[in-house]
């Protein structure tokens, strides 16, 4: 019984002392001077790589901001460029369009002024050809063909059907068909475009030498003041008769001066 007990002592200190040594040889291992700890190695390990990846992704970021930088200066350098080379390119252009532009306005303009010159000439050729040099002993086309209504006569009166009275006429009033056209009986200037209730509508014209017509009863006058005429060129057409003549009817009323004098038309007609 008490070898039993001796025994089992023996046996327990036995299993002591292994796990004493084990626990030495443990420790010894661990204060090897030079070994590190895997642990440890890893845990270093992990937090350099943390810090690394820190460092890392500020490198990278600090490339990106870098990169956009360069990518925002490469683009206003482009957009500079390009305003600067679309400048370059659009001076140029508009300075040729504007030479353009001058060169046809003084193409135009020389080529109205030749056109205006050979108009003037042609004016002033037509106004020094058309001489106004009735006189005396001149003759002039009668305005419209037709019988003598109403003679001249300033010296005594002579009765007006339509006033049923007698009067001085200053002219003489020649039958007409409403629409005949009217001509001027000589080479003329117009000197007045006119209208009243005894005669109408009515032309003054300007035969020269103080010489002076005036020919009433018109509608749709063609000619205007200061026009210059051939003789035989329209002036209107003959108009219904105004209230004074509607007895005599449709007709043209003929008047000629000369130096404000009233004259016989009759003594010059062809």
């Amino acid at each position: 019984m008490f070898k039993d007990k001796l025994f089992l002592v023996m046996l327990v200190l036995g299993l002591l002392t292994i796990v004493a040594a084990a626990g030495v040889v443990t420790i010894q291992r661990g204060n090897v001077p030079g070994e590190e700890n895997p642990y440890m190695e890893n845990l270093q390990g992990t937090i350099i790589a943390d810090e690394e990846g820190a460092g890392s992704t500020d490198q990278v970021a600090g490339t990106a901001d870098a990169q956009r930088e360069q990518m925002v200066t490469a683009s206003d350098s482009r957009t500079d460029t390009e305003k600067t080379d679309k400048g370059d390119t659009e001076a140029p252009q508009l300075a040729k369009a504007s030479e353009s532009a001058r060169e046809d306005s003084q193409k135009a303009g020389e080529t109205r002024q030749p056109e205006a010159a050979l108009v003037d000439s042609g004016l002033e050729n037509a106004v020094s050809s058309l001489v106004l040099d009735f006189s005396d002993t001149s003759r002039m086309a009668w305005p419209v063909m037709g019988n003598i209504l109403l003679d001249y006569s300033m010296d005594t009166t002579i009765y007006f059907p339509t006033l049923e009275q007698y009067q001085v006429n200053p002219g003489v009033v020649i039958q007409a068909e409403v629409s005949q056209p009217v001509a001027a009986p000589a080479n003329a200037k117009v000197v007045a475009v006119s209208s009243n209730e005894e005669i109408g509508n009515f032309v003054v014209l300007d035969l020269g030498n103080d010489f002076t017509a005036t020919c009433g009863q018109l509608k749709e006058v063609q000619v205007v003041e200061n026009e210059y005429l051939e003789a035989g060129q329209v002036l209107g057409y003959v108009a219904e008769p105004t209230k004074y003549y509607s007895v005599e009817g449709s007709n043209v009323y003929f008047q000629l001066e000369q130096g404000g004098n009233k004259v016989d038309p009759l003594d010059y007609f062809e």
